[in-house]
């Protein structure tokens, strides 16, 4: 019957034991660092070209991407403010709630930037075509449209992962 006792106790405790895993704190990246990210996986030219903005206070950036200011927490985002190139790069953590929003905001953009070129410009379809979309394990989604996009997706998401 000890023994019983024994090996339950030994058990139980061995049980506890593998539940105390050490989980890796989330961190919270901010808009400087996904700024950081963004600039940090382009040449020079597209960074003084196309310049990373960190909030939605620019009207045009806000109806573009379909995304209220109110439903982000934060960004940093890189669009082509001439619809003769499919560009974008965006960063953008929503707000608690307000993932499908902005998830959707993004999806209409591609769908947008597909239907602009479509009849357009046929490389620059191929580009809005290719886009990826994806939401990083801290649930910001990171979007990228632009030439070498699984290079330029594949640096941004590493960087911040």
């Amino acid at each position: 019957f000890m023994k019983r006792i024994l090996l339950s106790i030994i058990l139980a405790v061995l049980t506890l034991a593998g539940c105390s895993s050490t989980a890796s704190p989330v961190v919270t990246r901010t808009a400087e660092d996904f700024s950081l990210a963004i600039q940090n996986a382009r040449d020079a030219e597209l960074n003084e070209a196309i310049p990373v903005v960190t909030s939605f206070e620019d009207e045009y950036i806000s109806t573009l991407l379909g995304i209220s200011g109110d439903d982000v927490d934060s960004c940093a985002i890189a669009v082509s403010a001439m619809n003769i190139k499919a560009y974008g790069i965006a960063l953008v953590r929503p707000i608690d709630g307000k993932e499908e929003d902005v998830r959707g905001g993004l999806l209409r953009f591609i769908d947008m930037q597909k239907q602009n070129f479509e009849r357009y410009l046929e490389d620059q379809y191929h580009i809005a075509e290719s886009a990826k979309l994806d939401q990083l394990s801290d649930g910001t989604f990171l979007l990228v449209m632009c030439e070498n996009s699984d290079h330029v997706f594949d640096a941004i998401k590493a960087s911040l992962e």
